[in-house]
């Protein structure tokens, strides 16, 4: 920097600028009007030798002259350089020493070498100047540092589709499994990147895994019933955390097949997502409060209100909060969602069929032979009229484990036919709610045979006889005395 630049305006902070500007109103009565210097210096309660000394700086450097001069050395130490070196060193030791530490061992390598000893004030100032980065990194590790100090690209997809996002959360409200018993349940989501609108979601009870992630994808690529939520179509790219699901060798196969890049953020940084992390906590604070067996922050043991909803009822309010959510301006782009998913009158890239695309998604397959009577899968049985040409030809089933009511059948890879269950028409099962069902029925069953069993055992016992009387013992003989005899007698 060049000496005029140092004595610019521009190089003073605002503090000084404001101290200036207060010096040159008590001088400006002389500067503009001629008013003698002394009686501009009394009005404003000023020594005449001070107001001598500001106005000389005037005119000598203009405002910069009227602010407090500032010293040489500031920002330099006047302690021994190498005792302010140790000083710092070991306040960046791991784990973080207290100032008093500090200070008692800096006395201590003063007097040994025989440097002037530092105040307790000086070791703290030295100690309070060092980066904040550099003692974040020392004392907490990189990943502390990168989370605070190290610039965020944030990115947006240029257009709808170009990128989805997809996580899982664990939910902070209790449910009622079909047994009665308290679960937490966890949430899958898709989202676009571009216009923010939820593609897609899965709501279940189980950890997460690869079904459940192809079933919110599913969900997200095909066309909804719901025609205000118009997202679908097959995005460019989905990005996702490193989870075991997302990398997964099927959801690979499954992108490779449907012309969708796979990327992954980088493991352990959570910035690149950011919006749907922002999303999962609209869902929290919004939704889950309002549902019976929420669990507070504080309160993560045990829910304040017991909890009363299935795993149904969960999907509904779920479906309802994300069409609400949809419908609503959002905070950065000022427009909903859906209108700017929707806008530009654009077609979606789509899958052939719905048929196809449950072929590569849905990853519960199993191979059944089909019957006179039609299918036979999980205790039900299911038919269509194709299946009359198929009669013992073995054919590969693939389901929605979340409704048992039909069934996709393929048979060489070639789909054939949805197979209904008559029992079940009209209505909808899941898995675990037939499997539920079963071990319920098993259950009562094994008590009702404990019962008659015990019951039967008691009434086919053998009849019992009764003994005979044992004779009475005969009664020892009296005994009778001898008298011994001898020969003299």
């Amino acid at each position: 920097m060049t000496e005029g630049a140092e004595r610019s305006l521009a190089a003073l902070s605002e503090p000084a600028r404001a101290i200036a500007m207060a010096r040159f109103a008590v001088l400006r009565p002389t500067i503009e009007d001629g008013v003698p210097l002394a009686h501009a210096a009394r009005e404003a309660g000023v020594a005449l030798r001070t107001a001598q000394r500001w106005l000389s700086g005037y005119r000598t450097a203009g405002l910069f002259g009227l602010a407090p001069p500032t010293r040489r050395d500031r920002g330099t130490r006047r302690s021994h350089p190498g005792l302010v070196a140790f000083v710092e060193g070991l306040a960046l030791r791991r784990p973080a020493p207290t100032i008093a530490h500090v200070h008692r061992r800096t006395a201590q390598v003063a007097a040994e070498n025989g440097w002037p000893a530092p105040s307790y004030a000086t070791v703290r100032q030295i100690i309070r100047a060092l980066d904040p980065g550099l003692t974040t990194l020392a004392h907490q590790g990189p990943a502390a540092y990168r989370d605070r100090f190290e610039l965020a690209l944030r990115w947006e997809a240029e257009a709808p589709n170009a990128i989805w996002q997809a996580d899982h959360t664990q939910l902070d409200v209790m449910l009622l499994d079909v047994t009665g018993r308290e679960v937490r349940p966890w949430l899958t989501l898709i989202l676009d990147d571009y216009s923010r609108a939820v593609a897609g979601y899965a709501v279940f009870l189980e950890a997460p895994s690869t079904l459940q992630t192809a079933l919110a994808l599913r969900q997200a690529i095909w066309r909804k019933a719901d025609p205000a939520w118009m997202v679908c179509g097959l995005p460019g790219t989905l990005y996702t955390d490193h989870g075991s699901d997302f990398t997964s060798q099927h959801l690979e196969q499954v992108a490779a097949d449907l012309h969708v890049q796979l990327t992954f953020s980088t493991p352990g940084v959570p910035q690149g997502r950011g919006k749907i992390e922002r999303l999962f906590g609209s869902l929290t604070t919004e939704l889950l409060p309002t549902l019976p067996g929420h669990l507070a922050p504080n309160r993560r043991g045990s829910p304040p209100n017991p909890a009363g909803l299935s795993l149904g009822e969960l999907d509904a309010e779920v479906a309802r909060w994300i069409g609400t959510y949809n419908a609503r301006p959002h905070p950065e782009t000022k427009t909903t969602p859906m209108q700017r998913w929707a806008a530009g009158g654009w077609l979606p890239r789509m899958p052939d069929s719905l048929e196809d695309l449950d072929l590569l998604l849905l990853t519960v397959p199993k191979t059944r032979t089909v019957h006179r009577d039609g299918i036979r899968f999980q205790g039900v049985r299911y038919v269509d009229l194709t299946l009359a040409a198929y009669v013992g030809e073995p054919v590969t089933l693939r389901y929605d484990p979340r409704d048992l009511a039909e069934i996709r059948v393929f048979h060489e890879d070639r789909f054939l036919c949805r197979a209904v269950s008559p029992e079940l028409a009209g209505t909808t099962i899941t898995l675990r709610d037939l499997q539920a069902a079963r071990t319920a029925r098993r259950r009562e069953l094994r008590r009702t045979l404990r019962g008659r069993v015990s019951l039967a055992d008691q009434l086919d016992l053998p009849p019992v006889i009764p003994r005979p009387p044992e004779p009475p013992a005969p009664k020892p003989a009296a005994r009778t005395s001898v008298i011994r005899r001898y020969r003299e007698e």
